[in-house]
């Protein structure tokens, strides 16, 4: 059970600045998941993925003095995932990044009562993961804090560090690339 899970985040970080770990560790506790998602999607490694995470929550923790309560620490921490990521793409110089292999479970639960309509799903969810790779990254990444991480448009902005004209925008033409690579 974690003992500081009824804090507010702002708290666990006052107190994690402070020297707390086991502040620190409950921010972990409540964000792990959710970067390594936007990680592993924005990668296409779980490896990758667990490692940037890893490296996501050091180079917060050694930051962590500097943060101010002026943003949200949801937001800071997809940034720095962010940059974890691209900083990764740039050594290994991924442009693109590789589509899952047919065989691959992609692990998304399936909510369908007949086998048949759980590979229908499992079909379609391959699919839209297949589009999803091949749309540029900059459309790939809005659309996974959108629509995955469902951040509003203003933390995308503070994430991506652009305006917020240029989130709509940018979601708008997202949408639509990906309904491009869908197969009919």
């Amino acid at each position: 059970m974690r003992a500081l899970h009824h804090l507010e985040d702002d708290e666990c970080i006052a107190r994690a600045q402070r020297g707390d770990g086991a502040a620190f560790s409950e921010l972990v506790a409540r964000y792990q998941d959710r970067i390594y998602r936007f990680l592993v999607r924005l990668t296409r490694s779980q490896d990758d993925a667990l490692e940037l995470t890893q490296e996501t929550f050091l180079s917060a923790y050694q930051a962590l003095a500097r943060w101010r309560p002026d943003a949200r620490f949801s937001t800071w921490l997809f940034r720095i995932a962010r940059n974890q990521a691209f900083d990764w793409l740039r050594r290994n110089k991924r442009v693109e990044f590789v589509a899952l292999d047919d065989e691959q479970d992609i692990g998304i639960a399936d909510p369908a009562p007949t086998p048949e309509g759980a590979l229908a799903t499992v079909q379609r969810l391959r699919e839209l993961d297949r589009a999803l790779a091949r749309l540029p990254t900059e459309h790939r990444e809005i659309l996974l804090l959108r629509e995955i991480e469902e951040m509003s448009y203003d933390d995308i902005a503070d994430v991506l560090d652009i305006s917020l004209g240029t989130v709509k925008s940018r979601i708008a033409r997202a949408r639509a690339g990906l309904l491009e690579k869908m197969p009919r």
